[in-house]
């Protein structure tokens, strides 16, 4: 009896057991990918009416994450020449944008400050000295970067059309060439026949394909026929003029940064080199 009363009180007595912990709080990891906005050093002069970009001075960009390293290192995507586009799809917060339709200064501004907010400034890679041509490495400082904006022409015959274009008279044949700014897939066309050009082992027409890309017109003609016998039968003295004063009117990220070689001795601005190692962390 005093046996079944010991049982009855353990029931009702229960020894107090220790609270179930709470599970973690998985809204803890939940944050925001920060942003910032972009300088574009077209300002929004170049784009049509009606394109997102039109009349804008920055854009906004999300910072680097681990999925953009994905994408940039992907070599499926580094293959096909895509990975380059996918990331600037992945990090321009208004989806509006058409990335083909990006200018090419415009797109570079953005990979600059995605590779510093995703890296740091500090841009160590390997490259041919213009002196010695032996391979050196060197150390770039990002920061430093500046931009111009196009507007200065210099000795240079231009004017602007008011369109987004720019007239260019040339000073042996006279002509009155109109040209526009590329655009990120016109240089991915290009980028794309040269490699085509040299898997065939064919001759390789980098300046004139660059050319037959920018000229909208010449001397009032469009047809596009007409306008390449214009380019191939062009003296060189005018087609140099051209893709000089071409250089001036385009708004980019000046690339350009002193250089001074270990080994030689040189010492020269030289253009920055966007290479495999531009987008991958040196530490």
């Amino acid at each position: 009896m005093r046996d079944n009363q010991k049982r009855v009180s353990a029931a009702a007595d229960p020894a107090p057991q220790a609270a179930a912990a709470a599970p973690p709080d998985a809204s803890a990891l939940n944050f925001a990918t920060p942003t910032e906005f972009v300088e574009l050093p077209s300002k929004g002069r170049h784009y049509p009416e009606g394109h997102p970009l039109r009349g804008q001075d920055t854009i906004e960009i999300k910072f680097m994450t681990a999925r953009d390293e994905d994408i940039l290192t992907s070599p499926t995507l580094l293959k096909k020449g895509l990975a380059i586009d996918r990331f600037l799809q992945n990090v321009i917060v208004n989806k509006m944008i058409n990335i083909d339709t990006l200018l090419s200064g415009d797109k570079n501004a953005i990979l600059v400050s995605s590779r510093i907010n995703g890296f740091g400034a500090d841009y160590t890679t390997k490259f041919s000295c213009p002196g010695c041509q032996s391979v050196v490495e060197n150390s770039f400082d990002l920061s430093a970067l500046g931009a111009v904006d196009g507007s200065d022409f210099g000795e240079y015959n231009v004017r602007p059309t008011g369109s987004g274009t720019y007239v260019i008279t040339l000073p042996k044949t006279k002509a009155e060439v109109e040209v526009r700014l590329l655009t990120s897939k016109d240089e991915n066309e290009l980028a794309m026949s040269m490699q085509q050009k040299k898997k065939r082992k064919t001759l390789e027409t980098n300046l004139t394909d660059q050319l037959r890309k920018i000229v909208v017109s010449a001397n009032g003609v469009t047809d596009q026929r007409a306008l390449y016998q214009f380019i191939m039968g062009l003296p060189a003295f005018d087609s140099r003029y051209l893709r000089g004063a071409y250089l001036k009117a385009t708004p980019s990220v000046d690339m350009k940064q002193d250089f001074t070689c270990e080994n030689c001795g040189f010492e020269q601005e030289v253009d920055i080199p966007m290479t495999v190692d531009f987008f991958w962390s040196n530490k």
